[in-house]
């Protein structure tokens, strides 16, 4: 049995409980993580690949992301836009400059856009609503996912009904305390609210969390895992912790790709429906990360679309990756580079399968 300390094999028979049962006891979940060795590393790997081709095939789908705005009322610790940052070049663009952004991202074949911003009070409910208006009246074939934060259900809805098919709101980790010791103007409570509004009026749902936070325990990241598990997203974004120059955690030290890709590997096998994007954090810190996730059961990639003069000021963290494999106009290298692995690029709106089969919104 797992519960077994010491066992060359209790890691593996773990692993296959979790491969065979998409269930597993936290117990279980916090022996792998503290226990497993290369070997039964490359099983689990292998195990959320087979799983993700069991459900999606070889495909991986592309969303356009358009990085709108980095002006923000918060003052999260670890973030490069947070509101006490004097040393960044603020920058948002207008609606019109965000459709053109639709539309080279439309042309090059992207039925995708995730719209992501800092929480910046310019962009009122009325603004918001009237660019996602404009989107869809322009591209009724799209699919859109917003990420601009906490928001109350009111704002949520109306946003919905625009035509905003996604919301992502990474969660960053499901321990209270940990949470509200790395942010300042959010609370653990107000993001859980936040997570179920958005499952309730009936978005995609995308949460996520960040491996290597400073303080981060093995026990977080098992919590993570039981909390996605229970909440059951239709997306889940993760990517390691990075420091930024102008934060107080300039000086920590960054999570690790090999973490990263373990933590995507559990999330595929605990919820094989997801869509897990292979993300631009975790190419930043390893060029070959953004291969190893979607080796490793992830099946969504991001390409930025952003206009190229601003990619650099929306600086969540240092080092931040947003041309060449991350720049959406070099389609063909992208693709060129997915199929290296044996992998597809599917350019549709790649909805959640299970909710594909219960929500036609097409």
């Amino acid at each position: 049995m797992c519960t077994k300390i010491g066992s060359n094999r209790t890691v593996l028979e773990c692993i296959e409980e979790l491969f065979r049962n998409n269930e597993l006891s936290p117990e279980k979940i916090g022996y792998i993580l503290t226990n497993m060795r290369d070997n039964e590393r490359e099983y689990l790997l292998s195990s959320a690949y087979e799983t993700r081709v069991k459900v999606y095939g070889n495909k991986v789908y592309t969303r356009g992301l358009i990085e709108f705005t980095n002006h923000c009322k918060m003052d999260c610790k670890y973030c490069g836009i947070n509101r006490e940052n004097g040393n960044i070049h603020r920058y948002r663009l207008t609606v019109e400059e965000i459709l053109d952004c639709c539309n080279r991202g439309y042309k090059l074949g992207f039925r995708t856009f995730v719209l992501q911003g800092g929480e910046d009070i310019y962009f009122t409910d009325d603004i918001i609503e009237d660019m996602i208006s404009k989107i869809k009246s322009r591209y009724p074939d799209v699919a859109i996912t917003l990420s601009i934060g906490e928001k109350d259900y009111e704002s949520y809805e109306r946003y919905y009904r625009a035509g905003v098919d996604r919301y992502l709101l990474r969660h960053e980790t499901a321990n209270e305390e940990l949470f509200n010791r790395i942010h300042v103007s959010s609370s653990f409570k107000n993001r859980m609210r936040c997570l179920y509004d958005l499952k309730k009026i009936g978005y995609q749902v995308g949460a996520g969390f960040m491996v290597g936070i400073p303080g981060q325990k093995v026990e977080n990241l098992v919590q993570d895992i039981m909390f996605l598990k229970k909440l059951e997203p239709e997306m889940v974004g993760i990517g390691p912790f990075i420091p930024h120059k102008d934060t107080i955690y300039k000086d920590e030290r960054s999570g690790t790709a090999r973490d990263t890709i373990i933590m995507l590997a559990l999330i595929r096998l605990f919820l094989p429906n997801v869509l897990l994007p292979a993300t631009t954090a975790l190419s930043s810190i390893d060029l070959n990360g953004r291969k190893q996730a979607l080796k490793s059961g992830a099946n969504v990639i991001m390409p930025n679309l952003s206009p190229t003069d601003v990619r650099g000021d929306y600086s969540l963290y240092d080092g931040k990756l947003s041309m060449g494999y991350e720049g959406g106009e070099c389609k063909n290298f992208i693709e060129k580079s997915i199929e290296e692995i044996g992998l597809s690029v599917d350019m549709s709106r790649g909805d959640n399968i299970k909710w594909r089969e219960s929500h036609d919104r097409s």
